[in-house]
């Protein structure tokens, strides 16, 4: 069997940047293990697969250790990769999910906006190890559908946090969000999670389902510039609807070819 790869860095417009995702075309579903392996072998923090259906595509995602039910890099990636590469000729893709239901992604020039349910914070009592796991003290600590959001003071100190791995992956919750003001945005973050096999991701669009319903109470704006402050770097440009939220990103392919099984 041969499978289309290919390989998008996500929420830039330049290579080596954003972060990268492997993204399969399957003609059909293939067994979990093998679609587990192939995304432990890509060995990036997410691999998409696709196939196509009569509305759209139906879409999954792997982290190197095991299925998520919701991406938002690789979901670009995924819609670059067909609207760019393979020449998708709609404005919008739709991509149905097992758990999130049916996700838009629509191409406005060179910015990929996908719609995505919003997925607002709230306020959590002091969570047992996580000071020690970040090594700072939190000003305010909020919990999510998956993930736990520590806010800090600054965007210098998001940038400085040095974690604990292995105390970050013994904490109940898919990952850490940390977020601040930014200097020369809206806001800034950045996202570990270990437990499911992603040290710190790169840019997580995901993690903006809490961030921008978050930001956009704190700043009394709905449209915000945001950065993800990790060492590749990326951006995003946001937008908060009444139980949704738009989040879009450029992306630049890296690399295209085949895997064979």
């Amino acid at each position: 069997m041969k499978i289309p790869l290919y390989q998008v860095d996500a929420f830039t417009s330049e290579i080596f940047s954003g972060n990268p995702a492997a993204v399969c075309i399957l003609d059909t579903w293939i067994d979990d293990n093998t679609l587990q392996a192939i995304a432990a072998e890509n060995n990036l923090s997410e691999t998409a697969f696709l196939v196509q259906n009569e509305n759209g595509f139906a879409l999954r995602w792997f982290t190197p250790l095991t299925e998520v039910d919701l991406c938002g890099h690789a979901t670009l990636a995924s819609a670059f990769v067909l609207f760019v590469c393979r020449n998708w000729r709609a404005q919008t893709i739709r991509f149905q999910t097992l758990k999130r239901g049916q996700l838009t992604v629509t191409k406005q020039d060179e910015l990929f906006a996908m719609d995505f349910p919003a997925r607002p914070a709230y306020q959590q009592a002091p969570y047992e190890g996580l000071d020690r796991a970040l090594g700072v003290t939190p000003e305010k600590i909020y919990g999510s559908a998956e993930d736990l959001m520590v806010v800090l003071d600054s965007e210098k100190a998001v940038a400085s946090v040095q974690p604990n791995f292995s105390a970050l992956a013994r904490l109940d919750c898919r990952g850490v969000i940390i977020t601040a003001p930014g200097e020369n945005c809206d806001f800034v973050s950045r996202f570990f999670a270990p437990r499911v096999g992603i040290p710190e991701d790169p840019v997580t669009g995901s993690a903006h389902c809490v961030l921008i319903p978050y930001w956009s109470a704190v700043l009394g704006k709905e449209e915000l510039y945001a950065k993800q402050v990790s060492k590749r770097g990326g951006e995003l440009f946001c937008r908060l609807g009444d139980d949704r939220v738009t989040i879009s990103g450029k992306a630049a392919l890296y690399l295209e070819g085949e895997i064979r099984i």
